[in-house]
């Protein structure tokens, strides 16, 4: 939704801070990964932006487009969520060996490294008040650009997730 998110504000004493904005509810979804390369230990992010709910179609298309940019097998780690499930999916997973799923324990966000990278972008996106759900598709992905070429960040993702160490190393 287009509210914004405070964090911190400051404003002279006595006077207090106001962000205005227009209540409005677009919204824009998203989907991400966070990838290590076994080998080279290559850090990766790769996101998508949606400006409908997402289905477990579009969770199909991203595979499709990891499939088409990593080599070797892959491993997603992901949760129990609804649109990890569906017949797109199941026939995707079919096709292609490559693909490996581990699904999450239930209400684990601690251990995803792509909750901690939702976590940064939001922190990155307070106290914005975009006009239009276009702006804001603008400031996300200026964020995700600068979070993608920053790969001590990306390490930190990994790191700052309680991940078994064999798996965040």
């Amino acid at each position: 939704m287009l509210t914004p998110t405070v964090r911190r504000t400051w404003a002279p004493r006595a006077k207090t801070p106001l962000l205005f904005h227009s209540y409005s509810h677009d919204r824009i979804s998203a989907i991400s990964a966070v990838t290590v390369s076994p080998i080279r230990e290559r850090l990766g992010l790769y996101c998508h932006c949606y400006f409908n709910p997402l289905s477990h179609l579009e969770v199909a298309a991203f595979l499709r487009l990891l499939l088409r940019h990593l080599c070797g097998h892959i491993m997603l780690l992901w949760d129990g969520g609804s649109i990890h499930r569906g017949p797109a999916l199941t026939a995707l997973l079919a096709r292609h060996p490559r693909l490996h799923i581990e699904r999450f324990p239930a209400y684990a966000p601690e251990l995803n490294p792509d909750e901690q990278v939702w976590n940064h972008f939001k922190a990155e996106l307070a106290n914005g008040c975009p006009l239009t759900v276009d702006y804001l598709m603008d400031d996300l992905t200026r964020v995700a650009r600068r979070t993608r070429r920053s790969s001590r960040l990306l390490r930190g993702f990994i790191h700052q997730s309680e991940l078994p160490p064999f798996l965040s190393s």
